[in-house]
């Protein structure tokens, strides 16, 4: 005589998930996308100054700008990359982007901020990173966030 047994969606789905994990194949885990999510840089807007003045970046790797202001309202415009913001004292607006291109840009402060305001500027150096020695981090930048 044959017992027929009614298997659970639930076993089902445990039993589906452990062969495939036997094989190999297995789900993200929360540690995989942290791998995966953007570096995160620091850019604080103050009196006539960004800091830092000067960041790297590696090309088509995700890294999110962090950009505070201490004082009053700048503006952050990095045409290169299609930004134009306003970043308001006290608030963190966060921007997202992936380097598509090599080369050297230029980030301006095109809100009118007081006198030094023509001098409030800052540099992003996108490097390739075939082009770069292995180990070398996704950003250089004296105040990169942890994950």
């Amino acid at each position: 005589m044959r017992i027929i047994r009614k298997i659970r969606p639930v076993q089902l789905g445990t039993a589906i998930l452990a062969g495939l994990t036997a094989c190999g194949i297995g789900l993200k885990t929360n540690a995989t996308r942290a791998a995966e999510s953007p570096q995160v840089i620091k850019i604080i807007a103050s009196r006539f100054q960004f800091s830092p003045n000067q960041i790297t970046l590696l090309k088509d790797q995700p890294v999110t700008l962090q950009l505070i202001s201490t004082d009053r309202a700048h503006g952050f415009l990095l045409r290169a990359f299609k930004i134009d913001t306003i970043i308001d004292p006290g608030l963190t607006k966060a921007i997202t982007i992936t380097p598509e291109a090599v080369g050297t840009f230029k980030a301006i402060c095109d809100h009118y901020c007081g006198v030094g305001h023509g001098n409030m500027k800052m540099t992003i150096v996108v490097e390739d990173p075939q082009a770069k020695a292995s180990g070398r981090s996704i950003v250089s930048a004296s105040n990169t966030v942890g994950k």
